[in-house]
């Protein structure tokens, strides 16, 4: 072969080669978990009363996959992008059916597996109609609590208060992570960014329910470097239900603002408030007696401060949860105080934290609680890769 032919050939080779190592360069891909230790600190309380009856399992000291989430993203060009993104977490499946007895009945057995399932599936179109206008259509993320979320910075430790918000008081606002619908965010200037989204309103992890949609609208206004605020509707007809206070067209409404404050290097303050109503959700007023439409209501203040760059941050955060305006005692309050190390490198951080919960009353919670406080402490395990 001659260096001629040898050199054609290379470079027929590089030709073949190129492309394909281009487009795997579009390509990436990437994980997070969050793993704790969790052991209570209390034995009286809500959530951490230590059951009488030594039979009885008392889960004070555990191990806890929270979440993995598995990330596909592929650019395809300066335009479009693509993303597919695997979530999982315990929740219990039916695994098993059988029939027994006569009459025979059916019987379920389940297990609580660390299963996943799709939480994103979405294609992005970047300088869609204007050069500052993006296109999103498929199982997004919602604009919620996702600057909220940002801005706090530890989701390993825990959801912002509006998503987080059934998990700690077991009623719904109705806040989802991701769903299934379009949106068009842009930033047509420097000091002022905007979103509109559309969506089936039922979120991820269920199927439209029903023919209406939810429609949302989010503002952020930067007036000056370090400091943001962002302002949240989104709105939904309601599936009409035989409630007397319901309107002949039942809606259900969230309203939210974020005031974030980063002007000190290291420094991060962040507030979030939200409200949700719901033309369906009645109750009795506590003071009058009468039967009224209640609202679901939050607020949390946050701040976390860097001591020593890209090893060790301190965070605080103080959370006020109310899920039935009409009823006070229902309320309850949150802290989470804690620390950010990565003792050898930033794809690996120890989270310690503690939560301390003040009921107004426990007893709501728990009818066997003997406190109104609870007091837990995680050691969380942060891994990014």
């Amino acid at each position: 072969m001659t260096g001629k032919t040898r050199v054609a050939g290379l470079l027929f080779l590089a030709l073949l080669i190129l492309p394909s190592a281009a487009l795997f360069a579009q390509q990436t891909f990437s994980t997070a978990v969050y793993l704790d230790y969790r052991y209570d600190l209390s034995t009286d309380g809500p959530i951490t009363l230590k059951p009488t009856n030594p039979a009885v399992p008392y889960l004070s000291n555990q191990f806890v996959f929270r979440r993995a989430y598995f990330t596909y993203d592929n650019k395809i060009n300066d335009n479009l992008k693509f993303r597919f993104r695997l979530d999982a977490d315990n929740t219990a499946n039916v695994t098993g059916v059988s029939l027994s007895g006569t009459p025979p009945t059916a019987t379920t057995t389940t297990d609580n597996k660390f299963r996943p399932f799709i939480k994103n599936l979405y294609v992005e179109w970047d300088h869609f109609l204007v050069k500052d206008m993006t296109l999103r259509i498929g199982m997004e993320d919602t604009m919620t609590f996702n600057i909220a979320e940002a801005k706090w910075g530890y989701r390993s430790v825990a959801k912002t208060i509006a998503d987080g918000f059934k998990d700690i008081t077991g009623t719904d606002n109705h806040a989802t992570s991701a769903d299934i619908g379009a949106s068009l965010q842009g930033s047509p200037a420097k000091f002022i960014s905007y979103g509109i989204q559309v969506t089936n309103g039922t979120g991820y992890a269920h199927v439209e329910t029903n023919q209406w949609k939810k429609f949302a609208g989010q503002i952020v206004i930067t007036p000056v470097t370090g400091i943001s605020i962002v302002g949240y509707i989104d709105s939904e007809r309601q599936q009409y239900q035989a409630n007397p206070l319901a309107l002949t067209k039942p809606m259900a409404y969230t309203y939210k603002v974020d005031a974030f404050f980063e002007m000190i290097k290291g420094l991060t303050i962040g507030g979030e408030w939200f409200n949700y109503k719901d033309d369906l959700y009645q109750a009795v007023n506590s003071t009058t007696g009468d039967e009224e439409v209640y609202k679901v209501d939050g607020w949390s203040v946050f701040g976390h401060y860097t001591l020593i760059d890209k090893k060790l941050n301190v965070f605080a955060r103080y959370d006020s949860y109310i899920p039935n305006s009409l009823n006070s005692v229902k309320d309850i309050k949150l802290t989470i105080l804690g620390l950010d190390w990565a003792p050898i490198h930033s794809s690996l951080k120890l989270q310690p934290n503690i939560w301390i919960y003040d009921y107004t009353d426990g007893l709501l919670y728990n009818p066997s609680a003997t406190s109104n406080h609870d007091l837990v402490f995680n050691m969380t395990f942060f891994l990014a890769f």
